[in-house]
């Protein structure tokens, strides 16, 4: 009697148990599961033709073929990227809206301007995949080979020298803020329209000193026209081997550097998240966008959500109090 109790028992358990099973293999997919299901949109905050323009155009098609579905790039310019970011914020977050970023944008604007959108709250990280150090550098008329040279020079004539940028808030004016806030040094920032505008200032004298971008400015001093005092990465610059780091000159810590990123809206789900991060990283490192990336100025990274998470975080942080102790009002 016993036995067949227990027989019933475990046949009236299997019952559901099968079912259970059934209905686990005919569950549909989740969304993340198709993941891409339709052409995804890439908004750009910079207008066609530019260098970043160039690098996503040679890294989005390689993610495109990866990913099996079309990536459209969509140039947003205007409003200082304010405009793309917000486009991007509002979206549905299903991973076919992404945010193209910039290190300027993403952790300087948000301290500078009053934004129609919370920079962490709305955007979830999704990986830096390209840096770019700067290079400072003088006007050859300057007196100073040397950082240390370039600081005994500005301590000995307080405001006699002066900076060029590519316009308030442009990464070069916030390094040569924050040049001038560690060095304890009075430089006069002079604002221009463009970090090209920036650099002929430079070359023709207007202008003393400039962090300026690689691409403009290893032509220049290689040609003579510029002299290469020193670059803003950890460590040396593989294309000027010979100039030496901030941190060499004794700027213990005296890091910056752009970057290029992709960001999507909040709520978008771990698993497209971290296949967009796979799928980045993979294309990065391709011979051919390796190339684009050193004729611009940039090398490639591979940068987790989490590590991405992290720098932006802290960047923020380390931008928001010098734009406060220097007052830096945005335009």
């Amino acid at each position: 009697m016993m036995d067949n109790q227990t027989d019933f028992s475990l046949s009236a358990l299997a019952i559901p148990v099968l079912g259970m099973a059934f209905t686990v293999l005919h569950t549909p997919p989740t969304r993340a599961q198709t993941y891409p299901d339709k052409p995804i949109r890439m908004v750009l905050p910079f207008p066609p033709g530019g260098g970043t323009d160039g690098l996503a155009r040679v890294i989005v098609p390689k993610m495109s073929q990866a990913m099996g579905q079309p990536i459209v790039i969509d140039n947003r310019p205007g409003a200082g990227g304010i405009a793309a970011a917000e486009l991007v914020a509002k979206s549905a977050p299903d991973g076919h809206t992404l945010f193209m970023g910039s290190s300027t944008l993403v952790t300087a604007t948000p301290s500078l301007l009053k934004l129609p959108y919370d920079s962490l709250r709305d955007f979830v990280p999704v990986t830096l995949f390209g840096t770019a150090a700067f290079l400072l550098a003088v006007n050859p008329q300057v007196p100073a080979t040397s950082v240390s040279q370039l600081v005994a020079l500005a301590k000995a004539k307080p405001g006699s020298l002066n900076y060029a940028s590519g316009g308030v808030g442009s990464p070069l004016h916030l390094c040569g803020e924050l040049f001038k806030s560690r060095a304890g040094i009075n430089l006069v920032h002079i604002a221009y329209k463009g970090g090209g505008l920036a650099a002929t200032a430079v070359l023709a004298g207007e202008a003393h000193l400039i962090f300026g971008s690689f691409a403009t400015s290893v032509p220049q001093v290689r040609a003579g026209r510029l002299r290469a005092l020193a670059v803003t990465s950890p460590a040396r610059a593989t294309i000027t081997p010979e100039v030496p780091t901030m941190v060499e000159s004794g700027f213990a810590g005296f890091n910056v550097q752009a970057w290029s990123s992709f960001e999507a809206p909040a709520r978008t789900p771990e698993a497209i998240v971290q296949r967009l991060y796979r799928e980045t990283a993979r294309a990065a490192f391709l011979p051919e966008v390796i190339d684009l990336m050193n004729k611009i100025g940039y090398s490639p990274a591979n940068t987790t959500p989490q590590q991405y998470a992290e720098q932006r975080r802290a960047e923020m942080a380390m931008w928001a109090k010098l734009i406060k102790d220097a007052n830096i009002r945005g335009e």
